[in-house]
């Protein structure tokens, strides 16, 4: 969801913002000015990982990709010879299901995006605003030719190796220095400049634009601009890009006043105090790096200045020291980003023995997915990768692991599975009536298993569907019953996996409980070859949202599991995944 990915970046970046300041203030003297603004960059990794793909290299799933719409033994008509067999055994396919009421649960989800986006939209704009100003400036400057100056230029770029070539030049838009564009670069000075600078003062300056030149200063302005676009909502994010952006001009001073030695540490601050009174006026241009700022950074950049007296190499050890610290603390995030980003909806599948086939002519006007399971071969194939493995509300097919547990925990017992109707009315007649478990089952008697439920209690049935490994093992909803349109959740290929493990008891149960669920979702049965199967269909709102239809074909050699998933906005029935199913086991000749 929106308001987790939100939480995150929330979280992340407040936690990482308040690491910096403190290890900035507990360790300022061990930290040069350099790595006062280094350890920053620590701030733009963290908010990028909340964004970071859970896989980044994944080189499961080389699987083959069969197109089985081209096999000789499809039959276009199936569907319908299905459609007509299961109206002809309706008495084992009884697709009755309730409505869930249930109000929108992405409300607040979608509020919250729409906020989000809402302010993301404002700061692209502000953002854009400032391209185009920039743009304006880009526009209005003209090359500066005078020898003396780019000789400057020049013996500056010397003093900091700098061999590329860069443009210089004046505009009359700006009132500071500044340095822009990060593959095109421009120093630009404001107009005039030599009418109130002297040369020292010019060398000063392109040393210091040539510094944020050499830092790569540029690109973190971009990175910086982009972070703050979308963590917008973060005031720390806020304060924290504003002492960067200080922490980075003062590296930068330092920077120029080890170039120039000790006996000039004064004119260059003095060089610096040039501009501001033109601190007030100035534009804000985020893609740039300006000499000055508001006039309480430039205070405390002349301070450093005045009271800089040499880094010794003990410091640099230092500093890289304690940034190893942050770095570390910072990475410290990873598990908790990882653990808050799992979706739990989405089931993480990987098996060399797989089969992705196309099957799209079954599922015509549905989203649907489509697993089989050879337990002889142990190989498995799969119609529609993604929604195989996203788990999505099980409803009645849920009903086979209740009656397991029922039985397990002696609320029914194979000998006896009655249950008495309590008198209340329902809308299917079969319901209205004394259950027991295969009546139960053929005609998804909701009340019947809800009745277990109850017996069971749900701290046992939350260690049950764990002890199963059932889907998402979230029994977290308050609504009742939990599996049907709620938070419990299963995706198609956990389905066959589960059907399998209780197929062979893998859990150790009591195999007469095991025998007894299987013959109560005994469908039919030809020349020798079995049908187990469960339907089950979910409706919210009044509309059918949401089809299944799982089981297993028992033959004398071989047993094979399926599960069919359909969904789409309503008409989606158990009934009809079990159409699609049968049509489709009758193709490949498993069930005919």
């Amino acid at each position: 969801m929106f308001l987790t990915q939100l939480t995150i970046c929330l979280i992340v970046s407040s936690f990482t913002v308040a690491i910096i300041l403190t290890i900035k203030k507990v360790f300022r003297n061990q930290l040069s000015a350099k790595w006062q603004y280094n350890i920053w960059l620590f701030m733009l990794l963290a908010m990028l990982l909340p964004f970071s793909p859970s896989h980044l290299l994944d080189f499961g799933e080389k699987f083959i990709t069969l197109d089985w719409d081209q096999r000789e033994d499809i039959n276009t008509t199936s569907m319908h010879s299905e459609d007509e067999r299961l109206q002809e055994n309706e008495n084992w396919i009884q697709d009755f299901t309730i409505s869930v009421n249930r109000r929108a649960p992405e409300t607040l989800n979608i509020i919250i995006g729409s906020i989000w986006i809402a302010g993301t939209l404002v700061s692209t704009i502000l953002v854009s605003m400032a391209w185009f100003h920039l743009r304006k400036i880009k526009r209005s400057v003209s090359i500066l030719n005078n020898k003396e100056y780019m000789k400057i230029f020049e013996q500056s770029k010397q003093t900091l190796n700098i061999s590329r070539q860069l443009i210089v030049g004046e505009s009359q838009l700006i009132t500071s220095p500044m340095t822009f564009g990060l593959f095109k670069t421009y120093v630009v000075l404001p107009s005039h400049f030599d009418e109130y600078l002297s040369r020292e003062d010019i060398y000063y300056i392109f040393l210091h634009e040539l510094n944020h030149y050499k830092s790569k200063d540029i690109l973190s302005n971009y990175c910086m601009i982009f972070f703050q676009t979308l963590y917008w909502f973060n005031p720390l994010v806020w304060y924290a890009f504003k002492q960067m952006r200080l922490d980075r001009e003062i590296a930068c001073d330092i920077a120029v006043l080890k170039s120039v030695g000790h006996v000039r540490y004064s004119d260059y601050g003095k060089t610096i105090l040039h501009f501001m009174d033109q601190s007030s006026k100035r534009n804000s241009v985020q893609f740039v790096t300006e000499l000055n700022g508001s006039k309480k950074q430039l205070k405390k950049r002349i301070e450093k200045i005045a009271s800089f007296n040499g880094e010794p190499k003990l410091l640099q050890l230092k500093s890289i020291a304690v940034s190893i610290l942050v770095g570390a603390i910072i990475l410290c995030q990873v598990p908790f980003i990882s653990a808050m980003t799992i979706d739990e909806n989405q089931y993480h599948f990987e098996n060399k023995q797989t089969e992705y086939i196309d099957l799209e002519n079954y599922f015509t006007g549905y989203r649907g997915s489509f697993v089989l399971y050879d337990s002889q071969a142990r190989q498995f194939k799969i119609y529609n990768k993604e929604l195989s493995t996203t788990r999505i509300s099980p409803n009645s097919t849920y009903k086979i692991y209740s009656a397991l547990l029922g039985l397990e925990a002696n609320v029914i017992s194979p000998n006896d599975t009655f249950i008495k109707w309590d008198g209340t009315k329902y809308s299917y007649n079969a319901w209205n009536q004394n259950q027991d478990l295969s009546t139960a089952m053929a005609n998804s008697v909701n009340w019947y298993f809800q009745t277990i439920d109850r017996e069971v209690q749900q701290d046992v049935i939350q260690a049950f569907i764990e002890q199963i490994d059932y889907g998402n093992q979230n029994l977290s909803s308050r609504s009742e019953p939990f599996w049907l349109e709620s938070s419990l959740k299963i995706s198609p290929v956990e389905q066959v996996k589960l059907l399998d493990a209780f197929y062979n008891n893998r859990h150790g149960f009591i195999e007469e409980n095991i025998q007894t669920v299987k013959s109560a979702i005994k469908l039919e049965e030809k020349e020798g070859v079995s049908l187990y199967g469960k339907t089950g269909t979910g409706k919210v709102n009044g509309k059918n949202i949401n089809g299944w239809f799982i089981g297993f074909v028992e033959t004398k050699n071989n047993t094979y599991f399926f599960a069919t998933n359909i969904q789409r906005d309503d008409n989606t029935l158990g009934s009809t995944a079990a159409a699609i199913t049968l049509s489709i086991l009758n193709d490949f000749g498993i069930y005919k």
